[in-house]
């Protein structure tokens, strides 16, 4: 072992768990890591051009980039480890279902701890705001594979089989505030009305 490395910091966990996603309470023990290290934290991710927001309330903590506004002189130079990409209309349109399953949930004030939501329950509006024709079957496998591509972003992770079910992550809340969700809701509105009255006037002229 080579006696000029680092002495070990207990820091580095929450460190690593942090630049690999979500940090949440529930892992109690790197959670407490975390609150009892988040000076540390903050200046070490600074120093990576990166911001770490920690929200005690909602139980959970994540990186994002600095913007440019908030970027000091010479931090510039650093490169982006997070790169922001925009998601595709299938995504959108299930980020905004499940934000909207969210914001329902938290009005209950249920007693779950998580807010799961059955595919099946889901499907009807799906199919309402996809631009595409097809038939059920076509359309349950596009929303059961974009369930899987918002798994791998962190937004949502499988909770059984049978019956399909995922749980809403809340960092889901975190990336889609309330206000960004109307403007998108929107956004999908206005496409989706856009294509019906081109679809009406394609009609027109066949007929």
């Amino acid at each position: 072992m080579r006696e000029d490395f680092p002495k070990f910091q207990e820091f580095s966990i929450p460190a690593v768990l942090l630049l690999r996603g979500v940090v949440y309470a529930e892992d109690e023990r790197v959670w407490n890591l975390l609150l009892s290290n988040t000076s540390r934290l903050t200046d070490y991710f600074s120093r990576l051009g990166l911001v770490l927001i920690v929200n005690e309330s909602e139980g959970m903590a994540f990186l994002r980039q600095m913007s440019d506004e908030e970027t000091p002189e010479g931090y510039d130079v650093i490169p982006k480890l997070f790169h922001t990409s925009r998601l595709s209309y299938k995504q959108s349109i299930l980020c905004v279902l499940l934000r909207e399953e969210y914001r329902r949930f938290e009005e209950e004030e249920a007693h779950d701890e998580k807010c799961v939501v059955d595919e099946s329950a889901l499907f009807d509006q799906w199919k309402a705001l996809r631009l595409s024709p097809g038939d059920d079957v076509k359309h349950l496998k596009e929303m059961r594979a974009t369930f899987k591509r918002l798994d791998d972003f962190g937004f949502v992770r499988r909770f059984s089989d049978d019956p399909p079910t995922w749980e809403v992550r809340r960092i889901l809340k975190a990336r889609l505030p309330a206000a960004e969700l109307e403007s998108l809701k929107d956004q999908l509105l206005v496409k989706k009305e856009e294509q019906a009255t081109s679809r009406i006037s394609l009609d027109e002229e066949i007929e």
